[in-house]
């Protein structure tokens, strides 16, 4: 079972969006996906629960977690994005590094916009890792 975990700094938009898509479009037997961030908000942002909830996925009550040790230790992919200095560093497991927006305060275009980069982004990485 590969798990994937999806880090940024406040795990409220980007990473939420990365964990939640995966998990809809990889195989349950062979994956799954997790996310944290650095600096943890309180709430996943407002446009980001509107865009994910437009195609059927529901993140109004994720909560936002801290990227401890144990978490960050439980991977075997770790997904960067945007987190810097402060990203981990998970021995033995695959690092990749996405660009991408943060999404806070964005209009709800924009976020959607988002959402579609990290989509095509996590459907490379389920096809690149055989997890269908």
């Amino acid at each position: 079972m590969t798990t994937v975990l999806f880090a940024c700094v406040h795990n409220a938009g980007r990473s939420q969006m990365a964990a939640a898509l995966f998990n809809a479009l990889a195989n349950p037997a062979r994956a799954s996906a997790i996310s944290a961030g650095t600096e943890p908000a309180d709430h996943v942002h407002p446009e980001v629960v509107l865009a994910m909830r437009e195609i059927g996925i529901e993140l109004e009550s994720a909560v936002p977690q801290r990227l401890t040790d144990d978490v960050a230790g439980s991977a075997n992919i770790l997904v960067t994005m945007g987190c810097g200095e402060s990203c981990p560093v998970v021995p033995g497991a695959k690092r990749l590094d996405w660009e991408l927006q943060d999404p806070k305060g964005k209009h709800l275009d924009e976020v959607r916009g988002i959402r579609d980069v990290i989509k095509d982004h996590v459907v490379r990485l389920i096809q690149a890792e055989g997890l269908r």
